[in-house]
């Protein structure tokens, strides 16, 4: 086998011809590489491909680590690691792949965005109430926003799930998996003043005789009609933000956490499988937590 220049040479071909990468995504391979070669001189560790061991990627993940790469960086770069090692695999210059038990670093997960109380009645304020779907896009929307629905569990909604007095609707969530939420005043206001709307449609499709919101044809509205009823008000109010029904799900759980919410109840609420889940809606800024820790910690000076 040969030396580190000889493989990475032909890898280069291996990238651009074979895989038919762009020049950027080739250097961006190479670069992993070097970055490896470069550990492996720091350490005076003078070894060729086919002598890398797991226990030196090991190590060098550990180097990466204490330069003070980030998850994401580090997973690029394991990710070109592992693309190497299974090319001379493949190639049968070496029997056997270090890399192959390698494991990126977990990277947080991407939240969506939130909204504020306000952007939340700006929304609503711009609903058109003397259109004949205006009151069923109101109630719908409070309902989503109040409970913190799924849109696939918002559609599915039946008026048989409304439990007025007791101030909960039933949910039916993932897995057939059965749920009570609190409802506010304001949503059950609204599906109030959306009723006699529904009610004095004279073709509701028999199979969807039970479910709360309808469209013009009386029929259970589909998700992308709900997802094109957001978008369109986002764009009549002007909010920049890319918004979709799972903002309001968002929202509905970070406004709680943020108002001191129990996790577990919020949890609950959002019928959550795993309480790590839920976590991420703990996103609360620094200062916040700050805060809270000068407010609260017996010794924090006060």
């Amino acid at each position: 086998m040969g030396s580190w220049e000889t493989e990475i040479r032909e890898y280069r071909n291996f990238l651009k011809l074979e895989k038919g990468l762009s020049d950027n995504s080739v250097h961006a391979y190479v670069n992993d590489l070097e970055k490896l070669i470069r550990f492996l001189e720091l350490k005076g560790t003078d070894l060729d491909p086919e002598k890398v061991e797991q226990a030196t990627l090991h190590a060098f993940i550990t180097w990466l680590n204490e330069l003070g790469l980030n998850a994401r960086s580090q997973s690029r770069v394991i990710s070109g690691i592992k693309s190497f090692f299974k090319y001379l695999a493949m190639e049968e210059r070496i029997s056997r792949d270090p890399s192959m038990l390698l494991e990126s670093p977990r990277i947080g997960r991407k939240l969506p965005e939130v909204l504020t109380i306000e952007e939340i009645d700006r929304l609503f304020a711009a609903i058109d109430l003397s259109k004949l779907e205006g009151q069923r896009n109101k109630a719908m929307l409070e309902v989503l926003y109040s409970c913190g629905l799924r849109v696939s569990e918002l559609v599915g909604l039946r008026i048989s799930d409304l439990f007025r007095e007791e101030g909960f609707v039933r949910i039916i969530g993932k897995g057939d998996k059965e749920r009570l939420i609190p409802i506010s005043s304001t949503a059950l206001k609204e599906i109030d003043n959306y009723m006699p709307d529904r009610n004095a449609m004279l073709d509701i499709d028999r199979e969807n005789v039970d479910i709360l919101f309808l469209n013009r044809r009386g029929r259970q509205l589909t998700r992308v009609m709900v997802f094109t009823i957001i978008r369109q008000l986002a764009e009549k109010t002007g909010l920049k933000k890319r918004i979709s029904p799972h903002t309001f799900r968002h929202s509905f759980a970070t406004h709680l956490v943020n108002g001191g919410a129990d996790l577990r109840a919020v949890q609950e609420m959002l019928g959550h499988e795993s309480i790590v889940t839920t976590e991420i809606y703990t996103h609360l800024d620094r200062e916040y937590l700050r805060e809270a820790i000068i407010s609260y910690h017996p010794r924090s000076g006060k």
